[in-house]
């Protein structure tokens, strides 16, 4: 019994120290697309609106917030943020509309070389209103190991 509440104990505060230190940091386009690049990481693309809209809202609570998913974008991708609140420059307002993204939420998953990757069985993850944490690592370990064409 007692190593049972041990490894419980350490469980915790492994979690806790995750929870307390996982955080996604964001970058912008041109930041971003250079460092994936020359890392060779994918990149997600999140064009937001933040505060006020309810996808925004879910996937930061439901998904960017759990520690994590936050440790796993930041450990294999490149994270990526338009603030779709703000007037846009020429380079992000160019990359939306390569993805018909029409000045709305859009969520991408890219190699670094900025193609679309499909998830299992071609699908895309794309346009997403509210997505599972558990789904949401299960497509990141899918993308993750895609290979680039």
């Amino acid at each position: 019994m007692k190593k049972i509440s041990i490894i419980l104990t350490v469980i915790i505060i492994a979690f806790l120290s995750i929870s307390a230190s996982a955080e996604v940091r964001w970058y912008s386009l041109n930041e971003g697309t250079d460092k994936a690049k020359i890392e060779k990481k994918p990149m997600i693309v999140d064009f937001f609106f933040g505060k006020g809209c309810p996808r925004c809202e879910k996937l930061q609570k439901n998904v960017y917030d759990n520690a994590a998913i936050s440790k796993k974008i930041m450990d294999d991708f490149i994270p990526i943020r338009v603030d779709l609140s703000k007037k846009l420059t020429l380079e992000e307002k160019t990359f939306g509309d390569k993805f018909e993204f029409k000045e709305d939420c859009l969520l991408l998953f890219l190699d670094y070389n900025g193609n679309v990757i499909n998830g299992p069985g071609g699908q895309r993850l794309c346009f997403i209103d509210n997505v599972e944490p558990a789904s949401f690592i299960e497509y990141l370990e899918f993308i993750k190991g895609t290979k680039i064409k």
